[in-house]
């Protein structure tokens, strides 16, 4: 996330934080430098003025001038900023209002509404034990119905039913009372969106927003758009009068502008940031922990909230009595390993939330595992018997050979998944002796140690 961005304003910050002392010079240079990198990332103009002069008065202020360590005062400074840049930590959604609570999404077509739809029904499913109910309205594009009836299926939300026969009204009145009727406590209205902003979309949201009377009004926006999410986020403001922002596709931003540019233009809060295409990649949006990402100080606090909420800690402490009472850890151990890992993102997902001076050493001691790696490494064991997976010893030049054309994979790669199994069993081993092995475990809530995965 915001990987160009980063790594400019790294760059440019890199050089004062070792100074002992700060002149103007050097300050302005700074400034002009991350000036630079916001432009680059596609930031609206006005809002980069307004975070250069607010940096640069501070920095010329005795906060900095007369720091001990200037250099990471003005550090701090560029991070508070950013913070305040970005708005109030957000808190969800608010939902203080008669059932069915009525939450309208709106914005451009490709910005991953009916996507965002899906995720946002689990959130309130899983986070606030709501009953929701989905309905789209989106009689334009092929399919798009059946997108958000199969994404209602999969996190265990109602879906209205409808067609692209009716009229976007019908549905939604429709969905309303049946809402209504059924007892639902949120309704998410997915609504239709263009390439650009048309007549016909304003018209057609001030009608839906008209007959449903929508309590919250979320404008969902591509982190990767720049200056389009701008104006369009201006457009549907004067439309809707929008009461929150949702961020997507934040995983494969490089720039990162939209993130420091709508909360600015709009005066409205972000409140979600979609991290993926999984229906659980949405996280409540929190300005600090974001301006740390895009200063390269990482996000350690979300990797241990995500670890929390996504280790399965009943199989944790079943891993760590078996690897201390003596039994091997065996490639079925393995698998759920592998399987916890691919849960939370792969590795990728959780080096981004490491600080930028550790992301390249814990790449290289985690092998650098990517997504399609990991379901591989799955696949060949799942391509196993139980026996074999219990006993690796067994597996011998036929049995490699069944198991790789068993997983659609070369037989080098199941020869290397065996060595990796080797030297890591001989690693648990030598752990093992003295309890040692099974505290370790236990402290980790039974995850291997950086660097034990293939």
């Amino acid at each position: 996330m915001f990987d160009q961005l980063t790594e400019r304003l790294s760059s440019a910050l890199k050089s004062l934080s070792g100074r002992g002392r700060l002149t103007d010079d050097n300050i302005a240079e700074t400034v002009r430098q991350v000036r630079l990198a916001l432009l680059e990332a596609d930031v609206a103009l006005p809002v980069v003025k307004a975070f250069t002069d607010a940096v640069r008065a501070r920095a010329v202020g005795t906060e900095v001038t007369k720091s001990l360590t200037p250099g990471q005062a003005f550090i701090k400074v560029v991070h508070e900023e950013l913070t305040r840049l970005m708005g109030e930590p957000a808190a969800g959604l608010n939902l203080r209002a008669q059932r069915p609570v009525v939450v309208m999404l709106a914005g451009l077509q490709g910005a991953g509404k009916t996507t965002t739809a899906g995720k946002l029904a689990r959130w309130l499913i899983e986070k606030e034990r709501k009953k929701v109910l989905l309905a789209s309205t989106d009689v334009y594009r092929p399919a798009a119905i059946l997108q958000l009836r199969l994404l209602a299926g999969q996190v265990g939300a109602g879906f209205a039913a409808a067609s692209a026969q009716q009229t976007p009204l019908a549905i939604a009145t429709g969905a309303l009372a049946e809402a209504t009727l059924q007892a639902y406590d949120v309704m998410i209205l997915d609504t239709a969106g263009r390439l650009h902003v048309d007549a016909e979309m304003m018209a057609e949201v001030r009608e839906l927003e008209a007959a449903v009377h929508p309590h919250e009004r979320l404008f969902v926006v591509d982190s990767m758009a720049g200056q389009d999410a701008v104006n369009a986020a201006r457009a549907f403001d004067g439309a809707l009068s929008l009461t929150g922002v949702i961020l997507t596709k934040a995983d494969g931003d490089a720039r990162g502008g939209a993130a420091l540019s709508v909360r600015q233009v709009t005066g409205k809060p972000i409140l979600f940031i979609g991290t993926g295409e999984k229906s659980d990649a949405l996280e409540l949006f929190q300005p600090e922990r974001v301006a740390s990402r895009i200063l390269g100080m990482g996000d350690v606090l979300s990797l241990v909230e995500q670890v929390n909420e996504q280790v399965d800690r009943e199989k944790a402490e079943k891993l760590a009595k078996k690897l201390g009472s003596g039994k091997r850890f065996d490639l079925a151990d393995l698998r759920d390993q592998l399987s916890q890992l691919e849960r939370m993102g792969g590795m990728t997902a959780l080096l981004d939330k490491l600080p930028a001076h550790l992301q390249a050493n814990a790449a290289k001691a985690a092998g650098a595992v990517s997504g399609q790696a990991v379901k591989r490494q799955i696949g060949i064991i799942d391509s196993m018997t139980p026996r074999e997976r219990r006993r690796p010893e067994l597996i011998d030049g036929s049995r490699k050979r069944r198991i790789a054309s068993g997983a659609g994979v070369q037989l080098p790669e199941v020869n290397r998944l065996l060595k990796q199994f080797d030297q890591i069993q001989k690693t648990m081993k030598k752990l093992g002796k003295g309890g040692m092995l099974k505290n370790m475990m236990r402290g980790m809530a039974g995850r291997l140690p950086p660097g034990f995965g293939p």
